[in-house]
């Protein structure tokens, strides 16, 4: 279990992200690009105090357009000059750090008549947007200390296939635990059978696309067990 100064300390950077992330919801614009709303989010990461990252000098992976279904790792990324345009799916990945303490939080923002739109007209829009939020809320309830990587990889691919989406990570997973080191990640797929509760922190970022469906959709949160063995999200 992590101590409450780990808590405090990753709590802190996730909470920078998530700030920035609400903030991101009202500058987004039909005249921006991935390489725009990047910049925009970085510089919002360092006026909370956050200009450093631990994903391969990615503080922000922005997806939009053509590549919201795209899965690609931060070493690989450059974004693009797409236009956002009047409708769109945006998603926004950071992954702010200080000292060996991280933050990672993703979400995808509708874009509806050039604005993000907290009430989609979609259909599809609603319905990937609610699932995730759903199958967030989900995991918190069922997953227990001893619930192994691997049996929540099994769990969350389960649920994806019975509600028509797929999964879009390029590696197959739907999350990481959170380490010093980004290349010591133990990843939430099916081979893993290391319990949850060995690592202090992990996240859960499912990237799903309904089945025929045009748009992919993520959201990220941090999760640890306290001390009563509940999962709780920073």
């Amino acid at each position: 279990m992590p101590t409450a100064f780990e808590i405090e300390q990753h709590r802190q950077v996730q909470s920078a992200a998530k700030t920035v992330l609400q903030q991101m919801a009202g500058l987004i614009t039909a005249d921006d690009t991935e390489k725009s709303i990047a910049e925009k989010a970085h510089r919002l990461l360092q006026a909370q105090g956050y200009p450093d990252t631990w994903y391969h000098s990615c503080p922000a992976l922005v997806l939009l357009g053509s590549r919201s279904c795209v899965s690609i790792s931060g070493r690989d990324y450059q974004p693009n000059e797409e236009r956002v345009g009047n409708d769109n799916l945006v998603t926004i990945d950071l992954s702010p750090t200080r000292d060996r303490f991280w933050g990672d939080c993703a979400r995808s923002f509708p874009i509806e008549n050039g604005r993000v739109t907290p009430t989609p007209q979609l259909i599809e829009f609603r319905n990937g947007l609610n699932f995730l939020k759903q199958m967030h809320q989900q995991m918190q309830a069922l997953v227990g200390p001893q619930t192994t990587f691997g049996q929540l990889f099994d769990w969350a691919n389960m649920r994806i296939r019975q509600n028509g989406f797929v999964n879009l990570d390029y590696r197959n997973n739907v999350g990481h635990s959170i380490a010093n080191d980004k290349d010591q990640r133990q990843y939430i797929d099916s081979s893993n059978d290391i319990p949850l509760s060995e690592v202090g922190f992990f996240s859960f970022e499912p990237f799903i696309r309904l089945k025929g469906g045009k748009w992919g959709f993520k959201r990220e949160g941090i999760f640890y067990f306290n001390d009563a063995g509940m999962l709780e999200e920073l």
